[in-house]
């Protein structure tokens, strides 16, 4: 009997190896292309085909075979400059009918600048952008180079594009406290219609002194974001020094910058009356303290690296350079139960993840000399 205990025993831890091993499995890096100039965004064109944003104000095609086309022409002027520039880039959901697709960018005016969103055609020889229209400009413009939020999310209903766009908005640094005020565009995000209108149930339309665009506000910096398969918006945005946080965004809601935070200021100190929490203002779904430093976010809804995957959510950190694969309590939905580090081996801050068509995990990473890089299941 004590033999058969014993065998049983050692089932079990093999098991218990087995299963340990699923979870803790990773990723091999595979370089797509290189020599990318501060890459900020990518994008899934046809037969193989990307198409990639970067920051100094070029967008260009990479091929499947990885070479690097030459710059597009038709984009707009930018200002480009410390943390803006040309940013974030969705493709229609009807691209392969309309050749239509959605950038953000850092527009500039007469009293500063301010992220702006453009709608665009890739021309057919994918050489150029053709009927570039501004359909957004986020108000008032500031003197500032920092927080410009410009990450783009694609709404959908019943699985299918709704015509609607959300667009995350910093509070631009200098203006923090304009993202608790319903007169300013800082510290929002808003939801439009692809041409520009506001739609007529948005939760401040009709609200004297309010934006119509509005959809959420008290946001610091979100420079990720991601639609679950229910259709619910997931962010995150960067606090000061820690207090990073993953939010899922619903209408009319106070997310609290800069009245709560997790963070504290930089080179120490609290931010206001530096309080974590307050009554009509929201609680994070999670945060990080210390910082991270969060970009890009993406769900994995393919069994390309096992089913433990699929559901997971991940996030880039530009602080520590690593991809952060974060379990849920429910695939798609709940709260974080664990989290994992992948990628940390590579050094590079990593700007923006995404699931292929193929579907795999697709990260770029920030440097002078940037890359896209495809992970393979190791």
């Amino acid at each position: 009997m004590s033999q058969v205990i014993k065998a049983l025993a050692f089932c079990s831890l093999l098991l218990m190896a087995s299963v340990a091993a699923v979870q803790a499995q990773t990723v091999r890096p595979e370089v797509v292309a290189s020599d990318l100039q501060n890459p900020w965004a990518v994008a899934f064109l046809p037969e193989g085909r990307f198409l990639v944003t970067e920051r100094p104000g070029r967008m260009r095609v990479i091929e499947a075979n990885g070479k690097v086309g030459a710059a597009l022409d038709g984009l707009p002027r930018m200002a480009a400059g410390g943390q803006g520039g040309l940013l974030d880039l969705v493709l229609d959901g009807e691209f392969a009918r309309n050749r239509t697709l959605f950038f953000c960018f850092s527009e500039p005016g007469p009293a500063g600048n301010s992220s702006a969103l453009a709608r665009a055609r890739l021309s057919e020889d994918r050489t150029r952008l053709e009927e570039v229209k501004v359909i957004f400009s986020q108000q008032p413009k500031v003197a500032s180079n920092a927080h410009f939020g410009c990450r783009i999310v694609e709404s959908q209903q019943a699985g299918k594009p709704d015509g609607l766009l959300f667009l995350t908005l910093g509070e631009r640094f200098v203006r923090k406290d304009d993202a608790q005020k319903l007169d300013s565009h800082h510290g929002k995000i808003i939801r439009i219609h692809k041409d520009g209108r506001v739609p007529a149930d948005n939760p401040f339309v009709g609200r004297a002194g309010a934006l119509p665009e509005i959809w959420s506000y008290g946001h610091r910096n979100v420079q990720g974001a991601t639609l679950s398969p229910d259709a619910t918006l997931w962010t995150h945005e960067h606090g000061p020094q820690g207090g990073d946080e993953i939010n899922l965004p619903q209408p009319g809601r106070n997310y609290g910058w800069p009245v709560i935070s997790y963070g504290e200021n930089y080179g120490g100190g609290k931010i206001g009356d530096g309080i974590t929490a307050k009554e009509g203002m929201e609680q994070p779904l999670h945060y990080w303290v210390p910082s991270i430093a969060p970009s890009g976010m993406a769900f994995l809804s393919s069994e390309r690296y096992g089913r433990a995957w699929v559901g997971n959510l991940f996030v880039g950190s530009l602080k520590f350079g690593y991809l952060d694969r974060i379990e849920l309590t429910e695939p798609f939905k709940g709260k974080v139960v664990r989290e994992h580090k992948l990628l940390a081996d590579l050094g590079d801050r990593i700007r923006d993840v995404r699931q292929g068509p193929d579907g795999l995990l697709y990260v770029v990473t920030d440097k002078t000399r940037g890359q896209l890089i495809r992970l393979l299941p190791k």
